[in-house]
């Protein structure tokens, strides 16, 4: 089966543009020396780790669940960060896990035992760090900015001090969100500034997410020269980063079809077979506006049939707009919402119960083959 012939909705992954991202990924973390990471989070269609594998067996967790992933599809080290072990999930994280890191001074204190226990007496050794909060803003979207005032993530340098715990074998820092290797620039320099006098303390480095590589006109170049740079200053220190949107940027589509088209106030709303709420939330947390392929672009064109697009759930906020089209809309038009892939099937609901969209990989060839199709079953077993 082609794309154009997939019944809708649906989500279709482009193996093509799935290497494309992979093969420019694995080119840098070898060029610029360091180990770049797949964080679960932002995507988790197991199906094509067989793909993903080819380029990188390595991967971060921040749940049980992501760590279980991990080892069982990924089958590489599995670098483990949580707000908050408890003592039902320290003993799974220890044994399935290469690093982990600790988000507080107390988290620390209250499993170092365990960690030091775990590392006598298994035969393995798991490096113990903890993350750090670098005080640098460079997101401007609230939600998804750790470093803000009063921030739950990552210890400050006046709580450590002089010296870091004994045990302690790695920092850990977040602080980007599809963020450029300028970016990431300006945080380094608050990191050294505020934490430089603890890496002589240390044997790895993680940079965390945010890192979006493979986006159209990141400048890949000062991204290697700014990691060798700082690899030169500590050369025993391991470089660690685990960009999430960066494996999968555009490279997957959302198949919609439109059901009806009502004009409110001089408005007219195309209302199509998914939701916006439910199978793209964060084009309304972002919030942002996707690329439809067969609209005119982003920006309504004065003077075309220029529609809102509305999701079909009861929800009275589910819709965006608007995009101009060439010929009106009509019931039965198939729309193409681009990069639909990453924080996108990770974050989607069943909210309403309405039908959530297939799940299909598109081969090197051109043909689809289905991952996953979802049926009554799968929303009923979500309730009680």
């Amino acid at each position: 089966m082609k794309a154009n012939e997939i019944p809708t909705p649906a989500y279709v992954v482009s193996e093509r543009d799935l290497r494309r991202n992979l093969s420019l990924i694995q080119d840098v973390a070898h060029r610029a020396g360091v180990d770049i990471i797949m964080a679960f989070k932002a995507n988790a269609l197991w199906r094509t780790f067989d793909i993903v594998r080819e380029y990188c067996r390595n991967s971060t967790a921040s749940s049980i669940n992501e760590l279980r992933l991990g080892r069982e599809f990924l089958g590489g080290n599995v670098h483990s960060y949580c707000p908050a072990y408890t003592a039902e999930t320290i003993d799974e994280y220890l044994e399935n896990s290469s690093h982990i890191t600790f988000n507080s001074l107390s988290q620390f204190d209250r499993f170092a035992d365990k960690v030091n226990e775990y590392n006598r007496t298994s035969g393995r050794h798991v490096s113990p760090g903890l993350r750090v909060n670098p005080h640098c803003s460079v997101i401007e979207t609230d939600i998804y900015n750790p470093a803000l005032p009063g921030s739950r993530f990552g210890v400050s340098a006046t709580e450590i001090g002089d010296r870091l715990p004994d045990g302690i074998e790695g920092l850990h820092f977040h602080a980007l969100c599809e963020s450029d290797s300028h970016d990431l620039e300006r945080v380094l320099e608050a990191f050294e500034a505020q934490f430089g006098h603890l890496l002589p303390q240390v044997k790895w480095i993680n940079m965390g997410g945010g890192h979006l590589m493979t986006r159209e006109g990141y400048d890949i170049e000062h991204l290697i020269w700014l990691l060798r740079r700082f690899r030169e200053r500590y050369p025993w220190l391991k470089i660690i980063l685990e960009p999430g949107s960066a494996f999968t940027w555009r490279t997957g589509n959302l198949i919609t079809s439109v059901v009806d088209v009502v004009n409110n106030d001089d408005i007219n709303t195309a209302i199509v077979d998914v939701s916006f709420a439910c199978h793209m939330p964060d084009t309304l947390e972002m919030p942002y506006k996707p690329l439809i392929t067969e609209s005119l672009g982003r920006d309504a064109v004065d003077g075309k049939p220029t529609y809102r697009l509305g999701g079909n759930s009861c929800l009275s906020g589910d819709y965006m707009g608007d995009w101009s089209f060439d010929v009106p809309l009509k019931i039965g038009d198939r729309l193409t919402l681009e990069d639909m892939n990453h924080y996108t099937t990770v974050k989607t609901t069943m909210f309403n119960g309405i039908q959530h969209p297939s799940i299909w990989l598109e081969d090197l060839s051109g043909d689809a083959h289905l991952l996953r199709q979802y049926t009554y079953d799968d929303y009923k077993s979500r309730m009680s």
